[in-house]
């Protein structure tokens, strides 16, 4: 028996055909797009990494200069153990809300041109508007930062959006975490203020006071679960 196009039967069983197509049709290209969107994001993770050892590839050199330069991906516990797990695998973002003695820590060990080795560390935090992270790279020292990169989500341009610029990333250049013997994460405090203690320190953000402060506590609560690590570098 022939359906009447006019009728509302027929607009019902239309609709919903159409939907099923399209719904298949999205599903369809999401999977076919998902194992590319995934190495973009891999991709861009690697030159946020390299960024903290001021390494910058060429687009297309990305993933080449990441396995060139990047000749080792551990992860630690509190107390500085290895842990037989890769570093690129693991979630800072939840590893940050756990505590101290729970975490995984990774770490990218990196040999420069020059042979030198450097130490990156992923942080990961909250700023004004949403999440913000980076990578602190260290010297073998353990102590010395060599470079810190930093990015956010959300962050307000020209205030709080400017911890990416390396006007701010590049005070962490030189300063230290361990000084005398105690470990203490790098403070990021108004202009033309000092930290109560003898930690080094860098100036915030002007007109960024809640980011910057987000920076500070991001520091300071992924970093010192890596003390024992910088620790035994420094050893």
């Amino acid at each position: 028996m022939a359906i009447n196009k006019q009728s509302n039967i027929y607009t019902i069983i239309y609709i919903v055909v159409m939907v099923l197509v399209v719904g298949v049709a999205l599903a369809a290209t999401s999977m076919s797009l998902k194992s590319k969107q995934q190495d973009n994001a891999d991709a861009d993770k690697m030159k946020q990494i390299l960024a903290a050892v001021h390494i910058t590839p060429e687009a297309d050199k990305v993933i080449s200069t990441f396995d060139s330069c990047i000749i080792e991906q551990n992860v630690y516990d509190s107390e500085g153990a290895k842990v037989d797990t890769k570093a690129f695998d693991v979630d800072v973002e939840a590893q940050s809300k756990l505590p101290d003695a729970s975490r995984e820590l990774p770490v990218y060990t990196c040999r420069l041109a020059d042979g030198a080795l450097k130490y990156i560390i992923p942080v990961y935090g909250a700023g004004l508007w949403g999440p913000i992270w980076g990578y602190v790279a260290f010297d073998a020292d353990g102590s010395t930062v060599y470079g810190a990169y930093f990015a956010h989500q959300g962050e307000t341009p020209g205030l709080g959006a400017e911890i990416e610029k390396p006007a701010f990333s590049g005070q962490f250049d030189g300063k230290q975490v361990i000084k005398n013997g105690n470990f203490a994460p790098i403070a990021v405090v108004k202009a033309g203020s000092k930290p109560l203690g003898d930690e080094d320190y860098v100036d915030g953000v002007s007109g960024g006071t809640i980011t910057s402060k987000g920076v500070s506590e991001m520091l300071s609560n992924c970093l010192t679960p890596y003390r024992m690590f910088l620790t035994n570098l420094s050893k």
